[in-house]
């Protein structure tokens, strides 16, 4: 049995599938991070939200906050769309920031459903608990008549300034990138197109690239895209690539991105959207991802709920391969040893050594691969998230009923160690 704040009451939750130590409203569905920024040391992190059904619709953005990574408060929805404002049909995906000592949320408001949005910005209060909305426009439909979708406004700052990247699909089949100056956060310059699909190498072809993500890490920058097919909708295989590369300020004043070799974020069947932030080490960037469900739509629909975030991740760089390693506050959630052959709902398992390792959900496989050095497998409920050292990161969904357990089998060369994960 699982406890969920939502307002000031707290909701008993039954179904072994809700995650109890990712932080998600009891009901209703849930979809990308959005808008994380630290204020005063606090993390505040927000996602799509729909409070009314297991479905994507109505889309406001959640509020929850934490001091630790780890124990997690839930505030009031921060954005609602506004009657007859520029996100009237929902407040999108987007980012935070502090801008000049206030905290502030740049998001993607639609007026319909025909892939276009306007980017607007709003401030809260000194304490990133109270957001008043204004409608404020700071950039409105890009001029290309070449644009045929765009969203996801991310922001970054090279060479002194302030920049901004929005996804975009130039005439519905040629991912792209748009680039803008926000050195006046509420007054965008448009720069035109950034990248396209042709400018790098390495990645799936796709109708357009959504959530762009540009952070640096150590002397690198990454640039993470979701991959958007216009036809698949969310019931395709979530796709997030990313490009090692460099970024500097070029003879025309603007940034240009150089990139250098190219991969798949997560390799698992359930990770889009996710969304990257600096902690304030300069040196440790952290990404949440979005854990799309894998069942049917109408078992969401039973349970009230879909959708939920990821732990939070930090961003490593190997040469020309990136590593998502879970974020080093979670090991304060290790509450005792467990027995990896029936492990509980909420748990980790440490592999260490080289040879194949499988995790099960009863008889069925979840997941299985190779191990060569260590491998660390965090489990809430019906989230599954495996992190190889050094390696690749699968994110997966199982749905545990009845008496079935989770379990790692004991294989030649590899050794175990599990641990029941709970709030101290």
């Amino acid at each position: 049995m699982t406890s969920s704040t939502k307002g000031s009451a707290a909701i008993m939750i039954t179904d072994r599938s809700f995650p109890a130590l990712h932080p998600r409203p009891a009901q209703g569905w849930v979809n990308d991070p959005n808008g994380i920024q630290q204020v005063d040391g606090r993390w505040h992190l927000f996602f799509q939200y729909n409070p009314d059904s297991a479905r994507h619709a109505n889309i406001t953005w959640g509020h929850v906050s934490s001091t630790d990574l780890v124990r997690w408060d839930e505030h009031p929805i921060a954005l609602r769309p506004q009657a007859g404002g520029p996100d009237a049909a929902g407040c999108f995906s987007g980012v935070g920031a502090v801008v000049d000592g206030a905290p502030t949320v740049i998001y993607s408001g639609i007026v319909g459903h025909d892939g276009f949005s306007t980017v607007v910005v709003e401030r809260g209060s000194a304490d990133a608990l109270g957001w008043e909305q204004t409608g404020h426009v700071a950039a409105g439909l890009p001029s290309d008549p070449r644009v045929t979708m765009v969203r996801d406004p991310f922001l970054f700052e090279v060479g002194g300034l302030r920049w901004a990247l929005q996804g975009a699909s130039l005439s519905g089949e040629e991912p792209a990138l748009l680039l803008y100056g926000a050195d006046d956060i509420d007054a965008w310059e448009e720069h035109g197109v950034f990248l396209t699909e042709s400018d790098v190498e390495g990645l799936p072809s796709c109708d357009g690239w959504e959530c762009p993500q540009l952070v640096r890490v150590g002397d690198d920058w990454i640039l993470m895209v979701s991959i958007w097919d216009n036809g698949g909708g969310f019931g395709s295989r979530p796709r997030v690539g990313y490009v090692v590369g460099s970024l500097e300020i070029g003879e025309a004043g603007l940034p240009v991105f150089s990139g250098r070799a190219a991969g798949s974020v997560d390799l698992g069947s359930s990770f889009y959207a996710p969304q990257a932030v600096q902690a304030e080490d300069p040196e440790r960037v952290l990404v949440w991802g979005w854990a799309q469900e894998t069942r049917p739509q109408e078992e969401s629909d039973a349970a009230g709920w879909s959708g939920l975030l990821t732990f939070p991740r930090e961003l490593r760089v190997h040469g020309d391969e990136i590593e998502l390693a879970p974020a080093r506050e979670l090991e304060a959630l290790r509450a005792g040893s467990a027995d990896p052959a029936s492990l509980p709902d909420q748990a980790e398992v440490v592999l260490a050594g080289s040879g194949a390792a499988a995790l099960r959900l009863g008889g069925d496989v979840v997941w299985e691969g190779e191990i060569d050095g260590e491998a660390r497998i965090l489990i809430d409920g019906s989230i599954v998230e495996v992190h190889l050292t050094g390696g690749a990161t699968y994110t997966e969904r199982a749905y545990p009923v009845g008496d079935a357990a989770y379990s790692v089998s004991p294989v030649d060369g590899v050794r175990v160690e599990a641990y029941v994960l709970a709030l101290a």
